[in-house]
């Protein structure tokens, strides 16, 4: 994928599909930054420069400490808060789109006027297969990611004339620390796995190839699209 020497930020990097997708990046010869609230070993073995981050106390100095221009930008905070709809207190609401919605919106204006000076940038943003397919349980996180996906498109209209591409990808259940509850015995990992028509739940090296290809000059004619990486999960039934 062609994003060698590149400039990238990918927010939440410390673990799961973050790290996974600034590791290839490294490896493709990007320009990587992270940025996180915690520091994992295996972040620090990138050796990328890395900016400390709470994108949910975030303020002014994030595009103080970026370079002069970006050519991409990840944002891979997410949540996962499955309960019954009358047992979800507002509050997690309010968190999930804090978290999902609301942060990145406060990356993205920061970054916006470094991602114009690229003359040609890409941003990626994370929904669930949830915000379309209708999934019991998961009410919080799929109004949450719904808004994600109208952010996509709608900053994708707004900044068209200024090259900056926005892009979603909508995941269905991945292998990450995140999701360890819902894959933490044998049986749970071959139930979920059963439940998509590929017959296996997502790797975060699905996640982190689809995120390159959206980052790359590869796919510089694609923007405003919400890319299913499900396992068929939202568009095939089998028999």
């Amino acid at each position: 994928m062609p994003v060698e020497n590149k400039i990238i930020l990918v927010v939440g990097a410390s673990s799961g599909i973050g790290l996974t997708i600034a590791q290839a990046l490294i490896k493709a010869g990007a320009e990587v930054i992270t940025a996180s609230r915690h520091v994992s070993d295996e972040l620090k073995q990138l050796g990328t420069k890395h900016i400390p981050l709470d994108v949910l106390q975030l303020d002014n100095e994030l595009q103080e400490q970026l370079p002069n221009k970006l050519h991409g930008l990840i944002y891979c905070p997410g949540s996962i808060r499955l309960k019954p709809f009358e047992r979800l207190p507002l509050e997690d609401f309010r968190k999930d789109l804090e978290l999902n919605v609301l942060g990145a919106i406060q990356v993205i204006k920061a970054a916006v006027p470094l991602l114009k000076k690229a003359e040609g940038a890409s941003v990626v943003l994370f929904s669930t297969v949830a915000a379309k397919l209708g999934m019991p349980f998961h009410t919080s996180i799929a109004t949450a990611k719904a808004a994600v996906e109208g952010l996509t498109v709608s900053l994708a209209a707004e900044y068209a004339s200024a090259n900056i591409r926005f892009n979603a990808l909508s995941l269905s259940l991945t292998d990450t620390p995140l999701a360890g509850q819902l894959l933490n015995t044998p049986e749970k990992s071959e139930t979920a796995a059963k439940r998509h028509p590929l017959g296996r739940i997502g790797k975060t090296q699905d996640a982190a190839e689809a995120a390159l290809y959206l980052l790359s000059d590869a796919s510089s004619w694609m923007t405003g699209q919400i890319l299913h990486l499900d396992g068929g999960m939202s568009s095939v039934k089998l028999l």
